[in-house]
């Protein structure tokens, strides 16, 4: 079996209020967190929110890296999906676990994509 790609979710909680407020500092973090891992930078699209809250994404060429925040609550909902072997998603969701200083996190990695290439193979004769 082989998969297109990984998909990293990350939750993390008690991270800094101010940062998880702050849409530069918010956009720098993800932006540094796909230069770490190794990705080649798109598009970058961020929205701050009225009264709190920052919302974003760094399309990469291997697919992207997403944010939401909830300063009210410590918490930031990550997502960082790559595909191909050169980038690795847990190096810029690790990256976020440290930028945001969440002082508790879970990840969980799904494989996006998954075929049996003698399968896939197979149905293109």
């Amino acid at each position: 079996m082989n998969a297109l790609g990984r998909h990293v979710l990350a939750e993390l909680y008690g991270c800094r209020r101010d940062v998880l407020n702050d849409v530069k500092k918010v956009q720098e973090l993800m932006v540094a967190a796909a230069i770490k891992a190794g990705a080649e930078i798109r598009e970058v699209a961020f929205h701050k929110f009225s009264p709190q809250g920052v919302s974003g994404v760094v399309v990469i060429s291997e697919s992207h890296l997403a944010v939401h925040t909830w300063p009210e609550y410590g918490y930031a909902a990550v997502d960082v999906f790559t595909c191909g072997e050169r980038v690795d998603p847990r190096t810029a969701a690790d990256y976020l676990v440290e930028g945001f200083s969440a002082a508790s996190f879970t990840t969980q990695e799904i494989q996006r994509g998954v075929f049996d290439t003698e399968s896939q193979a197979a149905a293109s004769d």
